[in-house]
C-alpha cells in the first residue's frame, strides 16, 4: 500500500545575483514540469512571459511583487498572504518557487518561510544560482555572495559552457569551499533535473475537466537552439541512492547517521519504521540541506512495514551511504531494552511535526539557517 502524500506544499527559494540565470532556470522548470503544478512568486517577471501566463489561465497561480526586493518589500505576515493564495485547495499546486530579487538576502527569505503561520507549506530548500563566467567579478561587486553561499542548500554553478574545463573545476572547488555541506552541481542554460527540487507529480495534465494551454505548450517552441529538452545529461549532475529495509531502524543510530550526513547530500525523502520505538506509526522524513522534519502517520491495516528512503545529492558516495543506513538497522527483536529504545526515540521526536487536518505551523523561533536545525538540541 502506498502511503498518502503529505498535504504540505514545499516552497523552494531560488536566489542568485543579477545575471546568474535564475529566470532561465525557472523557465526550464516550467517547461519540464511533466504534469507538476508549480506556483511562482517573483518580484520581476523578466523573461517569464506574463502574456503566456494569462493565456494559459495560470496567472492566478503567480504573484508579482513589484515593490523592490522581496525580502525588503514584505514581512512574514504579507508573505503569508501570497502563500495563502497559492495554497488554496482549488490551486492544486505541487510546489511553490520564490524567485528572489538579484539583491535579496536569501537568509531573510528562509527566516520568513520558517516563521510563516501557513500550515500548508514545507521548507523546500534554498537554491543559489552562480554565474561561472562572472563569479570572480561578482564577488568583487557583491562580497556578500560568500554569505549567501554559506546558507545555501544547493548551489547551481550555471553557464559552465562559458569556461574551460580547468577553470570549471577551479570554480567548483572554490564554490564548494564557500558553501560547505551544500551540494554543488554544474549546469548550462539553467538546465537541471527538476527532481533535485521537487517530486514529479503523478497527476497527468489531461485529468483537468477542461484542458488548458499550459506553460509547457506555450514555451516548448521557444526553447533556444532546442536545448530545453529533458536530455539524459541532466541526470549526470547528481546521484540518487534508494534504500529499503524490512528490518526496523534503530532510532539512535539513524539520528547519528542523519546528524553526520555527508557534504553534497541535498535531499532525503521517504518513510522510516522505528519498530519498538513506535509500533503504531511510520515516520515520513523530509530533509533538505540541514533542515529535517519527521511526520508520524498511523500504519494502515495490512500495510507492509518497511523503511523506504531516497537520497539525492552531488559528489556523494552511494556505497557508503547504503552501508551507513544498513548499519542503522535495529538489533534482533527481544534484544533491545524497552526503556533504552524509548529514550532513543527522543532524538527523533525533536524533529516531529504532527500530521493533522490543520497541521501546526512552524515554530516562529525556528533557526533561520536550515542547516543549523539538525545541530540544535
Amino acid at each position: 500500500m502506498t502511503p498518502p502524500r503529505t498535504p504540505q506544499i514545499p516552497v523552494v527559494v531560488l536566489a542568485g545575483f543579477l545575471g546568474s540565470g535564475k529566470t532561465t532556470l525557472l523557465n526550464h522548470l516550467l517547461r519540464n514540469r511533466a504534469g507538476t503544478r508549480i506556483g511562482v512568486i517573483v518580484n520581476d517577471f523578466g523573461a517569464i512571459e506574463i502574456d503566456a501566463m494569462t493565456v494559459s489561465g495560470q496567472v492566478g497561480s503567480t504573484v508579482s511583487l513589484g515593490n523592490g526586493c522581496l525580502c525588503c518589500a514584505v514581512d512574514a505576515s504579507e508573505l503569508d498572504t501570497f502563500l495563502e493564495t497559492l495554497t488554496r485547495p482549488s490551486a492544486r499546486l505541487d510546489v511553490i518557487v520564490i524567485e528572489a530579487s538579484g539583491l535579496a538576502e536569501p537568509q531573510e527569505l528562509v527566516r520568513m518561510l520558517l516563521a510563516s503561520d501557513n500550515p500548508h507549506i514545507l521548507y523546500g530548500g534554498l537554491v543559489e544560482v552562480v554565474d561561472a563566467a562572472e563569479f570572480g567579478r561578482t564577488r568583487q561587486r557583491h562580497p556578500e555572495i560568500d554569505r549567501h553561499l554559506a546558507v545555501a542548500d544547493l548551489v547551481v554553478l550555471n553557464k559552465t559552457d562559458r569556461v574551460g574545463e580547468a577553470e570549471r573545476e577551479r570554480l567548483r572547488a572554490a564554490v564548494a569551499e564557500l558553501s560547505g555541506p551544500a551540494a554543488v552541481i554544474s549546469a548550462v542554460h539553467g538546465r537541471i533535473d527538476p527532481e533535485l527540487l521537487f517530486d514529479p507529480a503523478l497527476r497527468p495534465d489531461h485529468e483537468d475537466k477542461v484542458r488548458q494551454l499550459t506553460f509547457e505548450d506555450l514555451l516548448r517552441e521557444e526553447a533556444p537552439d532546442g536545448h530545453e529538452g529533458h536530455d539524459d545529461h541532466l541526470h549526470a549532475s547528481y546521484e540518487r541512492v534508494d534504500f529499503t529495509s524490512d528490518i526496523p531502524m534503530d532510532p539512535r543510530r539513524f539520528m547519528e547517521f542523519l546528524d553526520s550526513r555527508p557534504d553534497g547530500l541535498y535531499r532525503i525523502k521517504g518513510f522510516a519504521d522505528f519498530g519498538a520505538g513506535d509500533r503504531d506509526n511510520t515516520y515520513a522524513l523530509h530533509a533538505v540541506g540541514r533542515f529535517l522534519r519527521f511526520v508520524p502517520r498511523p500504519w494502515a491495516r495490512g500495510e507492509q512495514r518497511l523503511t523506504q528512503l531516497v537520497m539525492i545529492g552531488a559528489g556523494i558516495d552511494a556505497a557508503a551511504l547504503s552501508a551507513g543506513l544498513a548499519a542503522c538497522r535495529a538489533d534482533e527483536p527481544g534484544r533491545a531494552d524497552a526503556t533504552d529504545v524509548e529514550r532513543a526515540m527522543w532524538g527523533v521526536l525533536r524533529y516531529v511535526q504532527e500530521q493533522a487536518p490543520e497541521p501546526e505551523a512552524f515554530d516562529a523561533h525556528e533557526t533561520a539557517d536550515p542547516r543549523e536545525a539538525a545541530a540544535e538540541a
